[in-house]
């Protein structure tokens, strides 16, 4: 870039652009600057602000069906976000490294539960398990709760998990495996010493991006939750129906923080698993 480029006065059309992303961010971050700030707020009143308290934040952790419900949330992430980087991590491979016969429409498959509604899933989902009493003869009965809230979950996250690590492998020089096959590596040894450490970051990303979905799933968990499963996400959404107050604003804002620095993190991971050529090319 030279000198006169650098000084080179605005034009109208790239002020009015500065203008449009300035009132993108602030439609998207104000609402969420509010709801931080009334979290705060000493009123139990939301929209009267009486002065600046954290008595909100000392009662969310004292309730305990709060607690309950975190500590739900937290199982199913935990759990779904273990299975589903396996499943995904392996499908990815299977997808990048293997030709096998129907891979076209399994390819197409991986990505559908990404592009349709979550509604649709949730629907799906019920369904699945309701039926699952007849598909296994009446010899087994399906009680809805943090397993069939796990399940659903990791049905969803696969995909998630499989598209990034799918990325990280399309990046992969395969002349680095073949060198490791030269030396007389078996397939485990290589995957073993030369691939999974090479795509970590990307399954650490994918990881970090189910367990952020995981943590903030509502539509799907309503559906296929049963009594003493609820999560948080789910808590949260009955009580605004009974009106907003402080105390889910502080309860939202604690799960907003923790699914920023969430995505944060795999954004952090999925960057440093560029190679050194598109690093380059950025630059």
């Amino acid at each position: 870039m030279t000198v006169s480029a650098a000084i080179r006065p605005k034009s109208p059309i790239e002020r009015l652009l500065a203008s449009n992303s300035w009132l993108v961010f602030a439609f998207l971050y104000l609402p969420i600057l509010l709801l931080i700030g009334f979290s705060f707020n000493e009123n139990r009143n939301v929209g009267i602000w009486t002065g600046f308290s954290t008595r909100w934040y000392g009662e969310m952790f004292q309730n305990n069906d709060v607690m309950r419900a975190l500590r739900n949330t937290l199982i199913v992430a935990l759990v779904s976000t273990l299975v589903s980087t396996a499943l995904g991590t392996m499908a990815a491979i299977a997808m990048e490294r293997f030709r096998f016969r129907g891979r076209g429409t399994l390819d197409g498959l991986l990505y559908l539960p990404i592009i349709i509604p979550d509604v649709t899933m949730a629907v799906m989902m019920l369904l699945f398990f309701a039926q699952a009493f007849d598909l296994v003869g009446g010899f087994a009965r399906v009680n809805f709760g943090l397993g069939t809230i796990a399940l659903s979950h990791i049905a969803f996250n696969i995909s998630f998990v499989a598209v990034v690590v799918r990325a990280r492998l399309s990046m992969l020089d395969r002349a680095l495996e073949e060198a490791a096959a030269d030396l007389y590596a078996d397939r485990w040894q290589i995957f073993r010493r030369v691939t999974l450490p090479l795509i970590m970051p990307g399954v650490a990303g994918g990881a970090l991006l189910a367990l952020t979905l995981s943590l903030d799933d509502v539509v799907v968990t309503s559906f296929v939750s049963g009594p003493g499963s609820t999560t948080l996400p789910v808590y949260v959404f009955g009580l605004v129906r009974r009106g907003v107050t402080p105390l889910i604003n502080a309860v939202s804002t604690v799960m907003l923080v923790a699914s920023m620095v969430l995505v944060g993190v795999s954004l952090l991971f999925q960057r440093g698993s560029r190679s050194p050529d598109q690093e380059e090319g950025l630059t």
